[in-house]
């Protein structure tokens, strides 16, 4: 069977497995737990569109995260709509938002990136703060209604069924744009800007696509996130936000897009395990796990995995290779090629003239 077959095949069984294990997850767990990790999941794979395919790393992604939980409680505190609605019309309102911050940070790169787009995360969260007419200041948006046509899912079991199909196409969404025509010249810009330019492709609008479609994704999660919960808070729109999804993503694997989910899983479940036995230093147990695993698995836990299956599936086994060069057992070992006769009295010339 050829690698990309197998390679195909074992897409197709990751898949599979994920969208059981997304499945079942409420029935193995607390359902709002469940919930906040297909969350969590999806936030890490907006960010690892951003940082793993593109190269760019924000910290700044609380803002589309916190600003979409407000607007999707806003939308149906006020709006009487739906959730799904208004789901939509957060994620929505993180790409608008996501426009003019990504217009003005997308020319630069590295620490000044990270940087510009934490400023204006702390902008947007002191905003929130400070315009507590609309967002309720401190206390947040509470009360957010789970209602859909009449059905009342105030039940966190339920509620995590009619949320999850948002993050499965969410994540859908986002492999979708990695193994696209689009994922692959962000790959290039990401390796090689200045190569990636000089062939026309134009950079900085196709970092600014991909910002404002993470953004968006982001805004899916926090969605659903402040549905799921009730109430949107100043939480949300806090840098250590955004500091927490970037652990997830390097946790799981930059690049590998659903490594994040590993990392969100890891990281929810550890935070609920410690608040549940009433530890609060729960910052300094996630931190220490965080430094042990890079040290320990420099691409990350699925990251490593990934590698070691692709190293393994390219490396044929000693064995094979040693009896690759050896004869078949019992085949007659082959006759030495007979040398050359030289002529008598003949000169080392002549000889060679005579191989010729």
């Amino acid at each position: 069977m050829s690698r990309l077959a197998r390679s195909g095949r074992g897409g197709i069984v990751l898949l599979v497995a994920g969208l059981v294990a997304a499945l079942v997850l409420p029935w193995l767990i607390y359902p709002p737990v469940a919930l906040d990790i297909v969350c969590w999941a999806l936030f890490a794979a907006a960010v690892d569109l951003l940082l793993g395919f593109t190269g760019l790393l924000s910290f700044g992604h609380a803002a589309f995260w916190g600003g979409s939980a407000y607007a999707t409680g806003l939308i149906v505190l006020h709006g009487g709509l739906p959730f799904p609605v208004a789901i939509i019309g957060g994620a929505v309102f993180a790409a608008l938002l996501a426009l003019p911050i990504g217009y003005l940070s997308v020319r630069l790169t590295g620490i000044y990136f990270a940087m510009v787009t934490l400023a204006f995360a702390q902008m947007l969260y002191f905003l929130a703060n400070q315009w507590r007419g609309v967002t309720g200041g401190e206390n947040g948006l509470q009360g957010i209604p789970r209602d859909l046509l009449g059905l009342d899912l105030n039940d966190p079991f339920y509620f995590y069924y009619a949320g999850l199909p948002f993050v499965l196409l969410g994540l859908a969404a986002a492999w979708r744009i990695v193994r696209s025509p689009f994922g692959r010249v962000l790959v290039s810009i990401r390796d090689n800007p200045s190569r990636a330019r000089a062939l026309g492709y134009p950079v900085e609008r196709y970092r600014l696509l991909a910002f404002v479609l993470s953004a968006a994704l982001a805004g899916v999660a926090g969605g659903v996130f402040a549905i799921g919960h009730g109430f949107a808070s100043l939480d949300g729109l806090y840098w250590t936000t955004s500091g927490q999804v970037v652990m997830m993503v390097i946790l799981g694997g930059i690049g590998t897009l659903w490594g994040g989910a590993i990392g969100a899983a890891i990281v929810v479940q550890l935070q609920d395990f410690l608040a549940t036995a009433g530890f609060e230093g729960i910052g300094i147990v996630t931190g220490t796990i965080f430094i042990v695993i890079v040290l320990l698995f420099r691409r990350g836990i699925w990251g490593t995995v990934r590698h070691l299956i692709a190293t393994r599936r390219t490396t044929p086994p000693l064995s094979s290779a040693a009896d690759a060069g050896a004869a078949p057992a019992g085949s007659p070992e082959p006759a030495p090629a007979p040398a050359s006769p030289r002529p008598a009295g003949g000169s080392p010339d002549a000889a060679a003239g005579e191989r010729c």
